[in-house]
């Protein structure tokens, strides 16, 4: 029994729940010549830097500086100001050529004999880029040949300002001292394949690759027409795909009864049936899982998820998504997969725990929390939540700050800048050696700690939680004020430190799970409902009868979007067909549709707000005369009720929509429809999931797509998912129907009257009595 952790990388989230698995293998001594008929590889062993490239197979990356996490231009400032970008290069490549083509300005004032700009990577200098008066303020372009030598996996690239403006004495932070780089500037690579062995202890590599930050793109192949059980099994690899992938997207191609031309490539094997169009399989006895040579390209791999039927292949699946690291040889037979403690609710790794503050130490790096200088990086902490936290009347998420600095000789307006999602949110000063506001606990700490240490300064504050999507990022910047000595006096020491401790919190464990919906925003941005399970097993893909390629993609990009956001595979997820959809009452429904191959759209037309059939289109929407009178309580706030407008239209163009509504089989489960009038539309429904700038804008309860073009077209609030307290369910309740309020309190004030008056009445009769 072999107990492993879920494997990824660099996924939002250090802290990874334990898979609970029991892992056993056999058979892994297999000879590679018995897998497939391709060439052997080169032998174990060989240093993937010193390896000869293969004379075919040579590509050309490029890469700009806003691909590689430059946001915004790179200003570099001062006498000694630095900036650059990190890259990296795929273990089954080597560089053999690198150029920098690299878009800059500089200021006029820099004197050209003691100025220059030098191109570093990883601290070596590459080139030096003179500054002449000419071309001084002028936007400037220059290619730089880049020595391949230099390059290994893990690489930074800086650019660094040496600049003066003056012979005599000079301001080191003088405003004349600047250069900026563009982000557009682009890094070239030439590089070369190296060739590997069929080595299940190389996964995920090369089908994932960590080094690599462009879009995954992995084709997955079918032996034969997927039924529903090789269709789970095939959300399982592609979930656990785009879990590793993370921030880069993934896409899946799919493939029935042929390769791809070139490239690496995931086999999905069910029966003893046809094999792929050239592929030789090994014999199938059982669950297994294998990396052979692709046969038509020399440079590509292709891993083998095979079984005797659809049972067996879910297990060879399950096995390489939670296992992987456990796992060896050009082939293994899984004789036992147990997953020994089953999912909670919001227990996703990639999302903050909601049982207990977390600690930012499992959520980044430790030394990712350390800068230094006068002109820090922001320390950047990123973290998923999830969308339905439930914060009427509340402060926001509580965090507690822990960070330490090297104190300011004097007192200035040197703080700490706390912004979240690049929003403004708080500054807290950093304080001088002598503070005159510290207390006597602070000067008695300072007089005890040893010399040189100081103790952590602490800091709690609420994040409002409107300012916080799924997917965000706490950001803390030092900024020091630099107080002019005089004249030859302005020596900035290189002696400035800045952390923010790893023990520091953000708590979301006191608040309730309650959200309205349809809400689009949450399903694009995390995939809610099915999010609510890691696994989603609480969720079931209506596939349309009879799908094609187009349909497929759909379904596997869209597994690979919820790996995305969870960081667990889809072990749990059910693919049925609309004829069994009776049986999924008790689960929330994705539900894929093309044309008119989808029975459910008529099924559930009144439900749906709009349909795409064919060239006839049409739209339900609603104004703002209804959401008023709704909101004083005249409205309806059942899960169905009619909207105010309907459009229709014909039009031969080809649209996709994202639609949500209420589950027409039970109350409180969600249906989330991806639907197109032609097949080829899905896959602009997986551009607007994968692109940031477009996923802005699918919200509401219905989203239209046409290309780069994303409309919500339909914003209703129809139902309620989630649980409240009864008292606070009552006030939020009470909060949006004002008129019931209203009469409510009419009510109470007439009751309490009557009581009074019964009261006052019958003592009054009893006065008169006494008096008698």
């Amino acid at each position: 029994m072999i107990s492993k952790r879920h494997p990824t990388a660099r996924l939002p989230r250090k802290r990874m729940l334990p898979a609970m698995l029991a892992l056993v293998l056999a058979g892994t001594a297999v000879p590679v010549s018995q897998l497939s008929a391709a060439p052997a590889p080169v032998a174990a062993g060989v240093d993937a830097a010193a390896a000869a490239p293969q004379s075919d197979g040579v590509r050309v990356h490029r890469t700009s500086f806003k691909d590689l996490g430059a946001l915004f231009p790179l200003q570099l400032r001062g006498v000694d100001g630095t900036s650059g970008v990190a890259f990296s290069v795929r273990g089954d490549e080597v560089v053999t050529g690198a150029r920098l083509k690299l878009n800059y300005s500089y200021s006029p004032a820099l004197l050209t004999n003691l100025s220059h700009i030098k191109v570093l990577v990883n601290e070596q200098v590459a080139a030096t880029i003179p500054v002449n008066t000419q071309q001084a303020g002028e936007n400037l372009q220059r290619e730089i040949t880049i020595p391949p030598r230099l390059i290994t996996e893990f690489n930074r690239l800086n650019l660094q300002l040496i600049g003066h403006y003056t012979m005599e004495c000079e301001d080191p932070l003088h405003s004349s001292l600047w250069a900026n780089i563009g982000n557009d500037s682009v890094l070239e690579l030439t590089v070369a394949p190296v060739a590997q062995t069929n080595d299940l202890a190389l996964l995920p590599q090369p089908f994932f690759d960590r080094r690599d930050v462009r879009p995954l793109d992995l084709p997955i192949v079918f032996n034969a027409a997927p039924n529903a059980g090789m269709l789970q099994a095939a959300g399982t690899m592609s979930s656990w795909f785009g879990a590793l992938a993370g921030f880069r997207g993934a896409k899946f191609p799919s493939f029935i009864g042929e390769l791809p031309p070139r490239g690496n490539a995931v086999v999905m094997v069910a029966g003893r049936g046809q094999a792929p169009a050239g592929l030789a399989l090994p014999e199938i006895q059982g669950p297994t899982v294998a990396v052979v040579s692709h046969p038509a390209d020399r440079n590509g791999k292709l891993l083998l998820v095979m079984g005797r039927d659809e049972a067996e292949l879910a297990v060879a699946a399950k096995a390489l998504a939670i296992g992987s690291s456990a796992l060896s040889g050009p082939l293994a037979r899984i004789t036992e997969v147990t997953e020994l403690k089953p999912r909670k609710p919001y227990d996703a790794p990639n999302w903050l725990a909601n049982d207990r503050p977390v600690k930012f130490g499992e959520l980044v790096e430790a030394q990712a929390l350390n800068v230094s200088g006068y002109s820090p990086d922001l320390i950047r902490v990123n973290f998923f939540l999830p969308p339905d936290l439930f914060a009427w009347r509340q402060k926001g998420i509580p965090v507690d700050l822990r960070y330490r600095y090297t104190p300011r000789p004097n007192a200035d307006k040197s703080t700490l800048n706390i912004n979240v999602n690049q929003q403004f949110l708080r500054s807290l000063p950093l304080h001088a050696v002598n503070h005159e506001e510290s207390g006597a606990l602070d000067r008695l700490l300072t007089t005890v700690m040893p010399k040189g240490e100081m103790a952590p300064e602490r800091e709690s504050f609420h994040i409002p939680l409107f300012k916080l999507p799924a997917q965000s990022q706490l950001q803390m910047h030092y900024y020091y004020d630099v107080v002019k000595q005089g004249a030859c006096k302005d020596v900035p020491l290189d002696n400035v430190r800045g952390s923010v401790e790893a023990d520091s919190t953000i708590d979301i464990s006191g608040f309730p799970h309650f959200i309205a919906m349809p809400d689009l925003a949450a399903f694009g941005n995390a995939g809610f409902p099915f999010t609510r399970m890691a696994d989603l097993s609480e969720s079931a893909v209506v596939m349309p009868d009879k799908p094609g390629v187009q349909e497929y993609t759909a379904y596997l990009g869209l597994m690979g979007v919820m790996g995305r956001v969870t960081g667990y595979p889809a072990l749990g997820v059910t693919v049925a067909q609309a004829q069994q959809v009776d049986r999924l009452a008790d689960k929330d429904l994705l539900v894929i549709a093309s044309g008119g191959n989808q029975p459910l759209l008529k099924q559930w037309a009144s439900a749906i707000p709009a349909a795409l059939q064919g060239d006839a289109k049409s739209f339900q929407m609603s104004d703002f005369a209804n959401r008023l009178l709704r909101w004083w309580g005249f409205g309806q706030e059942s899960s169905v009720h009619a909207r105010r407008n309907q459009v229709a239209f014909s039009s031969n163009s080809t649209d996709a929509l994202v639609a949500g509504f209420e589950s027409p089989l039970r109350s409180g489960r969600s249906v989330v429809l991806v639907a197109s009038n032609q097949p080829a539309g899905l896959g602009q429904v997986m551009d607007a999931l994968l692109d940031a700038e477009l996923l802005k804008h699918v919200q509401g309860s219905t989203t239209v797509i046409r290309g780069k073009q994303v409309d919500s077209l339909v914003a209703e609030k129809n139902y309620h998912v989630g649980q409240l307290g009864p008292l606070l369910y009552a006030q939020w309740f009470l909060s949006r129907n004002p008129l019931l309020l209203i009469l409510l309190g009419v009510s109470a004030a007439v009751l309490i009257a009557i009581i009074m008056y019964l009261s006052l009445r019958a003592r009054a009769r009893a006065r008169l009595k006494q008096k008698g």
